[in-house]
């Protein structure tokens, strides 16, 4: 990549809570930002009158380009990839036209292997991972709110700080989205995947907003049981992870200051009655379990509490 390069043109490919809060951050700063997905009511208000954000930052409107159509937007420097993990192939290989051989695809989604999905459609070299302890929730089209204010992290899979990934952290700090230039994104990625697996299956089964998941001395006691299981399981794939430092980051998600007012989004897909990421969050630790025979039964219990939800939906 040229040293010249700059990341100033940026497309969300999935604008759902999160993907609607970097786009909306991102546009404010000055960055030319265009929204993508398939909810037109959501893309209409948003080309109407500007993506409403509220909460952390005050209410304002923010303008910028929004659209179902990924060809409309041409070519771009960057492509955060937002949507859930179920949908990533089928996302990415509908917006092949956003990428020049210079952009760069970054994954903000939760769970394990969507890095590997773009990889195959796009080459690995145009991927970088990313991990957020951001929180946003979708209030209603064009609307969201801010639940929080806490860094991102991006870098290359194979770790080590290259050029590309210093000149996005700068420029998308500079812009009001603070991002960090990880040296171990993957480590970073399952520290991510350890806090989803602390909020997102208990909070979906018992309908907790994320500050009160461990309001319950038996619901607290299960997650940290799912994190411990966890923590072998990454060890075994090559991932230091301590669990313990994976507590203290889930009590600051959780506590004062973080996003402890939010519902997850499994619990919001269990509400609007959708199919959950779960397969790639506790579901991901279980198969990787079997892989190593490492036994995860809490995170398997709890993947099939959530599934078993899955089943009543029409």
């Amino acid at each position: 990549m040229k040293s010249s390069w700059e990341p100033k043109k940026i497309a969300v490919l999935g604008a759902g809570a999160m993907g609607s809060l970097f786009g909306g951050l991102l546009a404010e700063g000055g960055l030319e930002v265009a929204l993508i997905d398939l909810w037109q009511d959501h893309i209409d208000a948003i080309k109407d009158k500007g993506l409403k954000i509220t909460g952390e930052g005050g209410d304002r409107y923010v303008k910028l380009g929004a659209t179902t159509d990924p060809a409309e937007i041409g070519e771009v420097d960057v492509v955060l990839v937002q949507t859930k993990a179920r949908s990533t192939e089928e996302a990415v290989r509908g917006a092949c036209s956003l990428f020049a051989p210079h952009t760069v695809a970054i994954s903000f989604q939760n769970g394990l292997g969507n890095e590997d999905v773009i990889a195959r459609i796009v080459g690995r070299d145009k991927v970088l991972g990313g991990v957020t302890a951001q929180g946003s929730a979708l209030l209603g089209p064009g609307i969201i709110r801010n639940a929080g204010n806490l860094p991102s992290h991006i870098g290359e899979l194979g770790g080590g700080i290259s050029d590309r990934v210093k000149r996005i952290a700068e420029v998308f700090t500079a812009a009001g989205l603070e991002t960090v230039a990880s040296e171990d994104i993957m480590k970073d990625i399952w520290k991510k995947l350890m806090a989803n697996i602390g909020i997102n299956a208990m909070s979906a089964l018992c309908n907790f907003r994320v500050g009160e998941i461990f309001d319950v001395r038996e619901t607290k006691e299960t997650i940290l049981e799912a994190l411990e299981e966890a923590a072998l399981v990454a060890r075994a794939a090559g991932v230091d992870i301590d669990a313990e430092e994976t507590k203290q980051l889930l009590f600051k998600i959780t506590g004062k200051g973080g996003t402890g007012s939010n519902r997850s989004g499994m619990l919001v897909d269990v509400m609007n009655k959708k199919r959950t990421e779960i397969d790639f969050i506790n579901g991901a630790v279980v198969a990787l379990g079997k892989k190593f025979g490492i036994p995860t039964p809490v995170n398997k219990t709890l993947t099939a509490a959530v599934k078993g939800l899955e089943r009543n939906f029409s």
